[in-house]
């Protein structure tokens, strides 16, 4: 479950000073956010969709694919770790801390019971404010993904298929999202 600690007030390099134990640390206004391990649903969610998304990234060049943990830069004192999200390098040398990269293009996040409110809400305020171009809610009990996009008001929801179009000079990357959800629950 995940526990806030609101006795004080956190700051990034506290919580980057922290051990690695196994728990998920992020900072999120001030209060560290603790998450135990995901569960075995919630890690075949994001292979398989990073199966899906990491060919049409590397073969126009979009940037990189990346899974948490990761100490995800939002230039704002925040320290959230996406599941999984798409960043590019902010300089023309190839990145080799996450400072050098730009505020990533798409950050994903599978839901689970103890992050369903903040994924849903406080992250994804965070994440869009920061200049993520897309944020993905992925409901694996639901078989839908949720896509919010700056200054929209409601997620578009979608269930049968997600075009994805990250550069408006390339055509849209298409996910079966049925055969997706079914791999992810290895239904056949």
């Amino acid at each position: 479950m995940r526990m806030p600690d609101t006795a004080r007030r956190w700051t990034r390099d506290e919580v980057l000073a922290l051990p690695r134990d196994g728990n998920q640390y992020e900072l999120l206004d001030g209060e560290l956010l603790v998450t135990p391990s995901p569960s075995l649903v919630h890690q075949r969610a994001i292979r398989e969709l990073f199966l899906r998304l990491h060919p049409f990234v590397a073969r126009h060049g979009l940037g990189e694919l990346v899974f948490s943990p990761a100490d995800v830069d939002l230039r704002s004192g925040q320290f959230l770790q996406p599941d999984l999200f798409l960043v590019q390098p902010s300089g023309v040398a190839p990145a080799a801390h996450w400072s050098d990269f730009r505020i990533p293009l798409l950050v994903v996040e599978v839901l689970s019971p103890s992050t369903a409110f903040t994924d849903r809400n406080r992250k994804r305020i965070r994440f869009l404010e920061s200049g993520v171009t897309e944020y993905w809610v992925v409901d694996t009990d639901a078989r839908r993904i949720e896509r919010w996009r700056p200054g929209g008001q409601r997620a578009e929801i979608l269930a049968e298929r997600l075009e994805w179009q990250p550069d408006r000079t390339l055509p849209a990357h298409v996910i079966a999202l049925p055969e997706y959800f079914r791999d992810v629950w290895r239904e056949g």
